[in-house]
């Protein structure tokens, strides 16, 4: 029989379930800025005074989701990352393909990332396990060996990393800008996106390769 702590613990659990998952929806739809808490509460039928006593704000109940989001990423990249069965090409189009179908889904995440950035930038790291994930992963390998048998230019695997991530994170933080300069629909925008998922790699391997 279930204990009465444990059945708080499993309510608790519940809503606070119910509410990041509200919040992931509304935060979506509206993005942070037009977010309101009350309109997490309503979403997640539950009431304005209890999100608050589990979350306390808007912008920590943002950031809840946004790392949530993120770790589950940042561990579906390892798997590419540590994949010994395929080459640095397919892991560099492999990363451009998952993370700019990522931030279609979740526009804001960029926002979360420059914000942790600033703020604490060794906890990001450290939470999410994004050092240990990538710069001893089978891929920094694969590059250094690559550097070794002459396949790619003598470089430092942070440009690769600054680059990528510049080429596919600007994008969607300059989106407003962007799509008042080309007159773009939200449609328009999202398939300039996908485009990008052939053309990043192609850039990018052709900069490794110098061509």
């Amino acid at each position: 029989m279930m204990t009465k702590t444990a059945k708080i613990k499993e309510i608790d659990s519940s809503t606070e379930k119910k509410i990041k998952e509200a919040a992931r929806t509304v935060f979506l739809k509206k993005g942070y800025s037009a977010t309101r808490t009350r309109d997490i509460a309503e979403e997640s039928g539950i009431n304005l005074a209890l999100l608050n006593y589990y979350f306390r704000s808007k912008e920590n109940l943002f950031n809840i989701v946004m790392f949530d989001t993120m770790h589950a990423f940042f561990k579906s990249l390892a798997d590419v990352f540590n994949d010994t069965d395929t080459s640095l090409e397919t892991k560099i189009e492999l990363l451009a393909d998952r993370y700019i179908s990522l931030l279609i889904v979740n526009p804001d995440i960029p926002v979360f990332i420059m914000n942790e950035m600033r703020s604490q930038p060794e906890e990001l790291l450290e939470k999410m396990g994004i050092k240990k994930m990538l710069m001893h992963s089978e891929f920094i390998k694969q590059f250094h060996q690559s550097i070794a048998e002459k396949k790619i230019k003598q470089i430092n695997p942070l440009h690769f990393i600054m680059n990528t991530m510049g080429m596919i994170i600007f994008p969607f933080i300059a989106r407003p800008m962007l799509k008042s300069l080309g007159d773009l629909q939200e449609s328009d925008f999202e398939k300039l996106m996908q485009e990008r998922k052939t053309l990043i790699p192609r850039w990018i391997l052709g900069a490794l390769k110098g061509n």
